[in-house]
């Protein structure tokens, strides 16, 4: 390999599928308002957006699109060291910062916790789990989240493993094997969704192998999609497609989650990321898509350490429908200019110093 082809293939970046972009904020602000519904709503069926965690599997889905989309070509060259500090960079800055928010809010909630229960060296010990995604589920007091300081990270772990993965073995892999490997994860996240009525597990230490067969479906799926090129022409446009998203997130919770539930996640979910890669944005909307896009991290990844406070407020004060209301609201806006404060002032640069140094490094070397 020539040293003046290793950095254009190695560093160079793709283009957005911009729809795709703006569907990924939908899907991270579809799962802010469910977390905070789901502390005012016990009862999930009367819960308005009660499936708005199948949002995370809609992210697995546009993962394994995305993953395919911009390194199927050119892993081999950039090889598996590089790819996983790119990914690293890429994800774990805001694993660190939500570990962080996560750790304050435990200690300086003003409306309740538990801090005697725990000795100085629990708390220290879940802080350094959660910076590195080690799996900790063992404070009470976070519903023994496996990641206790940031219950979201769940997912980071999942998509880390994911990556794993595709950077060993599925990158290699022909389609045929590839839709093999799909049928059985398909098969595996039935047989969680009738085992357990739903496919709401994944986030705690006993639902934990729930969260591997709705990563390896959904990363597969979307894998498979950008390898046959299942790309759906249509004029849907942004706002269409935002639509029957949300669809998927509001549509009722009922004694049939076990059957429902497993039909997204397995067709309606490839099929939007199929229609998203294929639809024609309209003009004046790429920004927004853009913003959708950029926040939806930051905003998933930093806004469960006010959800505690939030529901230690409602459990201790019960707050009427008008209050409750005002205060979703207007916290649901603060965390995003929140997130984009943490987004500009934090990830961005951060990011920017390390991918430099990143591409410093593969130029000395190549």
């Amino acid at each position: 390999m020539s040293t003046s082809k290793l950095p254009a293939a190695v560093l160079n970046t793709k283009q957005h599928f911009e729809i795709l972009d703006g569907l990924r904020g939908i899907a991270a602000f579809a799962v802010v308002v469910f977390h905070f519904m789901e502390w005012i709503y016990t009862d999930p069926s009367k819960n308005f957006i009660g499936h708005g965690f199948l949002a995370v599997d809609f992210f697995f889905c546009l993962s394994g699109f995305v993953i395919g989309y911009a390194y199927d070509d050119r892993i081999a060259k950039m090889g598996i060291w590089n790819f996983f500090v790119a990914r690293i960079i890429r994800l774990h800055p805001l694993v660190i910062a939500g570990s962080i928010l996560g750790l304050l809010a435990f200690l300086f909630d003003p409306f309740g916790g538990h801090l005697e229960l725990y000795s100085t060296g629990k708390i220290i010990l879940t802080f350094i789990c959660s910076l590195f995604l080690i799996p900790l589920p063992v404070i009470a007091d976070r519903g023994f989240n496996l990641f206790s300081f940031n219950a979201p990270a769940w997912s980071l772990f999942w998509e880390y493993i994911a990556n794993i993965f595709y950077a060993v073995l599925l990158y290699r892999i022909g389609r045929s094997l590839l839709v093999l490997l799909t049928i059985l994860a398909g098969a595996a996240i039935c047989l969680v969704a009738y085992n357990s009525g739903n496919l709401l597990g994944g986030w705690s230490g006993p639902t934990f192998w729930d969260g591997c067969a709705r990563i390896s479906y959904s990363f597969l799926m979307g894998l498979l999609i950008y390898r046959f090129n299942l790309i759906i022409k249509n004029k849907l446009g942004f706002a269409g497609l935002s639509l029957l998203l949300l669809l998927a997130f509001i549509m009722p919770f009922s004694e049939w989650n076990w059957l429902t539930e497993p039909l997204v996640v397995l067709f309606y979910f490839p099929l939007l990321i199929s229609l998203g890669a294929g639809a024609v944005l309209k003009p004046g909307l790429e920004k927004i898509c853009q913003f959708s896009g950029n926040i939806s991290y930051p905003l998933y990844m930093t806004h469960y350490a006010v959800l505690w406070m939030f529901g230690n407020y409602y459990i201790n004060y019960k707050p009427d429908t008008t209050q409750l209301t005002l205060i979703v609201v207007t916290s649901v806006i603060l965390l995003v200019g929140f997130a984009y404060l943490v987004m500009i002032v934090y990830d961005i640069p951060l990011r920017n110093y390390l991918n430099a140094k990143r591409k410093k490094n593969i130029g000395k070397n190549s």
